[in-house]
Protein backbone atom coordinates (compact mmCIF):
# COMPACT_ATOMS: atom_id res chain seq x y z
CA UNK A 1 0.00 0.00 0.00
CA UNK A 2 1.30 3.58 -0.44
CA UNK A 3 0.39 6.43 1.19
CA UNK A 4 -1.55 7.78 -1.56
CA UNK A 5 -3.92 4.90 -1.48
CA UNK A 6 -3.89 5.67 2.49
CA UNK A 7 -4.75 8.95 2.26
CA UNK A 8 -7.22 8.52 -0.41
CA UNK A 9 -8.79 5.91 1.71
CA UNK A 10 -8.77 8.29 4.90
CA UNK A 11 -10.60 10.98 2.64
CA UNK A 12 -13.58 8.94 2.17
CA UNK A 13 -14.24 8.50 5.68
CA UNK A 14 -17.02 10.11 7.87
CA UNK A 15 -15.76 12.75 10.50
CA UNK A 16 -17.08 9.96 13.18
CA UNK A 17 -14.89 7.66 11.39
CA UNK A 18 -12.01 10.06 11.38
CA UNK A 19 -12.59 10.43 15.03
CA UNK A 20 -12.75 6.98 15.64
CA UNK A 21 -9.76 6.11 13.78
CA UNK A 22 -7.77 9.07 15.45
CA UNK A 23 -8.43 7.94 19.00
CA UNK A 24 -7.62 3.96 17.74
CA UNK A 25 -4.12 5.36 16.60
CA UNK A 26 -3.14 7.37 19.69
CA UNK A 27 -3.71 4.08 22.31
CA UNK A 28 -2.19 1.82 19.83
CA UNK A 29 1.30 3.77 19.24
CA UNK A 30 0.59 5.71 22.74
CA UNK A 31 0.50 9.28 20.87
CA UNK A 32 -1.45 12.08 21.26
CA UNK A 33 -3.34 14.16 18.29
CA UNK A 34 -1.53 16.52 17.62
CA UNK A 35 1.73 14.28 17.65
CA UNK A 36 -0.54 12.78 15.18
CA UNK A 37 -1.57 16.00 13.41
CA UNK A 38 1.90 17.03 13.03
CA UNK A 39 3.12 14.10 11.57
CA UNK A 40 0.68 13.59 9.19
CA UNK A 41 0.31 14.60 5.59
CA UNK A 42 -1.77 17.81 4.52
CA UNK A 43 -4.41 16.33 2.80
CA UNK A 44 -5.47 13.88 5.41
CA UNK A 45 -4.01 16.78 8.65
CA UNK A 46 -7.26 18.71 7.49
CA UNK A 47 -9.97 16.61 8.88
CA UNK A 48 -8.41 14.65 12.05
CA UNK A 49 -7.33 18.52 12.85
CA UNK A 50 -10.85 20.06 12.67
CA UNK A 51 -12.40 16.50 14.64
CA UNK A 52 -9.72 15.87 17.15
CA UNK A 53 -10.18 19.57 18.67
CA UNK A 54 -10.12 22.90 18.79
CA UNK A 55 -6.44 24.95 19.41
CA UNK A 56 -5.79 26.74 22.27
CA UNK A 57 -5.17 29.93 22.36
CA UNK A 58 -2.28 31.85 24.02
CA UNK A 59 -2.73 34.36 26.83
CA UNK A 60 -2.23 38.07 25.69
CA UNK A 61 -3.81 40.51 28.64
CA UNK A 62 -2.52 39.59 32.07
CA UNK A 63 -3.58 41.62 35.22
CA UNK A 64 -1.16 42.15 38.05
CA UNK A 65 -2.72 41.48 41.25
CA UNK A 66 -1.80 42.95 44.25
CA UNK A 67 -1.74 40.42 46.87
CA UNK A 68 0.32 41.08 49.77
CA UNK A 69 1.68 44.35 51.30
CA UNK A 70 4.43 43.61 52.72
CA UNK A 71 6.15 46.11 55.71
CA UNK A 72 6.36 49.05 53.97
CA UNK A 73 2.96 50.03 53.36
CA UNK A 74 3.58 53.55 52.71
CA UNK A 75 6.26 52.45 49.66
CA UNK A 76 3.48 50.77 48.14
CA UNK A 77 1.39 53.29 47.84
CA UNK A 78 3.31 55.63 46.56
CA UNK A 79 4.17 52.64 43.94
CA UNK A 80 0.80 52.21 43.36
CA UNK A 81 0.26 55.63 42.77
CA UNK A 82 3.21 55.74 40.27
CA UNK A 83 2.23 52.81 38.14
CA UNK A 84 -1.65 53.64 38.03
CA UNK A 85 -1.75 57.34 38.10
CA UNK A 86 -4.09 57.46 41.27
CA UNK A 87 -4.86 60.17 43.71
CA UNK A 88 -3.36 59.38 47.33
CA UNK A 89 -7.21 58.58 48.75
CA UNK A 90 -7.61 55.86 45.50
CA UNK A 91 -4.27 54.43 45.80
CA UNK A 92 -4.10 53.75 49.87
CA UNK A 93 -7.87 51.95 48.99
CA UNK A 94 -6.12 49.47 46.26
CA UNK A 95 -3.44 48.73 49.29
CA UNK A 96 -5.78 48.25 51.92
CA UNK A 97 -8.06 46.21 49.92
CA UNK A 98 -5.26 43.93 49.17
CA UNK A 99 -5.74 41.40 47.27
CA UNK A 100 -7.21 43.89 44.90
CA UNK A 101 -5.58 44.25 40.63
CA UNK A 102 -3.13 47.18 40.74
CA UNK A 103 -3.77 46.87 36.50
CA UNK A 104 -5.58 44.63 34.46
CA UNK A 105 -5.45 43.34 31.03
CA UNK A 106 -1.76 44.42 30.14
CA UNK A 107 0.69 42.68 28.46
CA UNK A 108 3.01 39.86 30.12
CA UNK A 109 6.14 42.20 30.10
CA UNK A 110 4.07 45.50 31.68
CA UNK A 111 2.73 42.82 34.31
CA UNK A 112 6.05 41.15 34.89
CA UNK A 113 7.48 45.17 35.49
CA UNK A 114 4.49 46.10 37.70
CA UNK A 115 5.55 42.66 40.01
CA UNK A 116 9.30 43.94 40.24
CA UNK A 117 8.62 47.08 41.50
CA UNK A 118 6.22 46.00 43.53
CA UNK A 119 8.86 44.15 44.88
CA UNK A 120 11.11 46.49 45.27
CA UNK A 121 8.74 48.09 48.00
CA UNK A 122 8.64 44.61 50.06
CA UNK A 123 5.05 43.87 48.06
CA UNK A 124 3.62 40.80 46.38
CA UNK A 125 2.14 40.40 43.01
CA UNK A 126 0.34 37.50 41.58
CA UNK A 127 0.22 37.71 37.64
CA UNK A 128 -3.03 36.14 36.36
Amino acid sequence: MSVESIIAEIEQLNVLDLVQLSKSLQERWGVSAAAAVAAAPAAAAAPVEAAAAAPVEEQTEFDAILSEVGPNKINVIKVVRELTGLGLKEAKAVVDEAPKPIKEAVSKEEAEKIAAKMAEVGAKVTIK
